[in-house]
């Protein structure tokens, strides 16, 4: 649906959200007319020497952000990014990120944030399906050439036109590429500002995002300012979070929680955030006493490795007020576990996706249980609903289909109406393909997925993509993918395979197949299982229940897991 704002002249596609629904929005406050950019300039204005973003190597103020961001928004016109262009940006857990990320709202460009961990496969597709204009990344980062990289997919991505390098003085990438600290454009910042005309409003797209739920592809989710806004609003008012508050990130800045936990929700609370470039947990933990860190966002692996890591008396966690672990339902052990731990740190569930950010939330003054037999319930001015196959509200109790509306749900999927369509009800509650069910008091507890993903650390991959690479081994005649159950990340990749006669099959053989294919390697199996065929269904479908089934038991025999 296209509607025409107060706010700006330009119709605006609202997706699934209703006229009425947004008029609603802007009354409660949910949506207001303020791009994240206007949020800095405040900030700036109000408390210009107050620390926003540290990473252990750079540091940056209210004041100096907003006139590094004015700069690199000059720098970014010069090479033509315009309104609406989309931009790449493929860095690591840096303060840059927050740069670039507000210069673009500065322009009305749209951040296209890519994982780090992505390589040919995963970041060549982004590229071409989003038309980016510009990528920008780190020269080297983990011992891996990003700059090798760009310059090997640049001819399969006919829209991109630059390729921008931050941290880098190798010479020979500077011949081929544009150095990130070049772009700054110099001068008085007030005319600089003045200068780049008006920004976009709250209603255009800002943000588009890509998941790789449940198909072999990833969907783009295409975010406005005000989608985002509304989010971290909700976060906001749950938590109480204050100027006084610091983020502790390291989650990944480039994924949804990492960049709206870690820019967002500090920047619209007037607060701080702390990144951590790569997690080591002993360093976690010195990180959080000297920036005082207040509260994180995390999957649970980084409070697990954490608790492991932690020595009383030797580290001092007395700032943080809460552990909010999202991307798996948190196990009961770990919750307690922490209590025991950090009696004054709240630990507490939330459930989100991609697609509408939050979706549900424990309170800090609802009973503690409540984060080990529930995933919270539904954000402020959310609503939520569970639904069977017919789309139909299912009884209290009843599992199906976790369905959400609200102003945090995005306008679609980026170029896929098809996709769009599909996973909406008739009354604009979108799908998400998740189990669960609700209880008479409004808490939802997530019970398995409809859509076939595996949950490593917090991280989704999707087995169908996994196995359609696999496919076209010689030595693999069949093939299925699923997850196992693992104490420390939740979820890893095993791999059931039909082996073809006259060949031998190993893990490495596998894994180096698909690392031959520039895989991320947390999507790599981890385990495999040779089989003589696999359980099928009377039409043909892996009965994949089973093998999860099998592959559980065996680990509860040899004690990998509790049985």
């Amino acid at each position: 649906m296209t509607v025409h704002t107060s706010q700006d002249s330009q119709p605006h596609d609202l997706g699934p959200h209703t006229a009425a629904d947004r008029d609603r929005y802007y009354a409660e406050g949910w949506w207001q007319d303020r791009v994240l950019y206007d949020f800095l300039k405040a900030g700036a204005a109000q408390h210009p020497e107050r620390v926003f973003v540290s990473d252990g190597t750079v540091t940056a103020t209210y004041g100096s952000l907003r006139d590094d961001v004015v700069r690199l928004a000059v720098g970014l016109r010069s090479l033509g990014v315009e309104r609406g262009d989309r931009v790449a940006v493929q860095l690591p857990n840096w303060a840059e990120f927050v740069t670039i990320m507000l210069a673009l709202s500065r322009l009305g460009a749209i951040l296209v944030p890519i994982m780090p961990i992505f390589r040919k496969e995963e970041v060549g597709y982004i590229l071409r399906h989003s038309e980016a204009v510009v990528v920008i990344g780190p020269a080297f980062f983990h011992k891996f050439s990003y700059g090798e990289l760009y310059r090997e997919l640049r001819p399969s991505a006919p829209a991109l036109r630059d390729v921008v390098i931050v941290r880098s003085d190798d010479p020979v990438l500077a011949d081929d590429f544009i150095a990130f600290d070049t772009l700054f454009a110099e001068g008085d910042v007030e005319e600089l500002d003045a200068a780049l005309g008006a920004t976009a409003t709250a209603d255009d797209g800002c943000l588009l995002v890509y998941t790789s739920g449940t198909t072999s592809r990833p969907k783009g989710c295409y975010h406005t300012f005000n989608t985002l806004h509304s989010a971290a609003r909700a976060v906001i008012d749950v938590l109480e979070i204050t100027p006084d508050d610091v983020v502790f990130n390291p989650s990944p800045v480039a994924h949804s929680t990492g960049l709206v936990v870690g820019i967002v929700i500090p920047l619209v609370a007037g607060a701080g955030t702390h990144f951590q470039p790569v997690w080591d947990a002993d360093d976690g933990l010195r990180r959080i006493e000297r920036y005082g860190c207040t509260f994180a966002f995390t999957a649970t692996t980084f409070l697990t490795t954490l608790m492991e890591a932690y020595e009383e008396g030797r580290h001092d966690v007395s700032t943080m007020r809460y552990w909010v672990c999202a991307g798996a339902p948190i196990p009961g052990p770990v919750v307690q576990a922490a209590r025991a731990l950090f009696p004054d740190l709240a630990t507490l569930s939330l459930y989100g996706r991609t697609e509408n950010l939050a979706t549900t939330i424990c309170r800090p003054n609802d009973p503690p249980e409540r984060s080990v037999t529930s995933d919270g319930r539904v954000i402020p001015g959310g609503l939520l609903k569970i639904v069977g196959p017919d789309d139909v509200e299912v009884p209290i109790g009843e599992e199906g289909d976790i369905a959400f509306r609200g102003p945090s749900l995005m306008l679609g999927y980026y170029r896929e109406p098809a996709e769009t369509e599909l996973s909406y009800t008739a009354d604009g509650f979108s799908k998400s393909g998740d189990l669960g069910y609700v209880d008479e008091a409004g808490f939802v507890r997530v019970s398995g997925r409809v859509k076939d993903i595996i949950i490593r650390g917090g991280l989704n991959i999707s087995a169908r993509e996994v196995e359609d690479l696999l496919s076209g081994h010689p030595a693999i005649r069949e093939i299925a993918v699923v997850a196992m159950p693992d104490p420390r990340l939740g979820e890893k990749a095993c791999a059931f395979v039909v082996v073809n006669e006259g060949y031998d099959l190993t893990l490495e053989v596998v894994t180096g197949f698909l690392r031959e294919q520039r895989v991320a390697v947390q999507k790599l199996p981890e385990r495999l299982e040779i089989m003589e065929s696999l359980p099928m269904t009377a039409v043909g479908k892996v009965r994949k229940n089973l093998l999860r089934e099998m592959i559980a038991d065996k680990l509860k025999e040899e004690g990998v897991i509790r049985a």
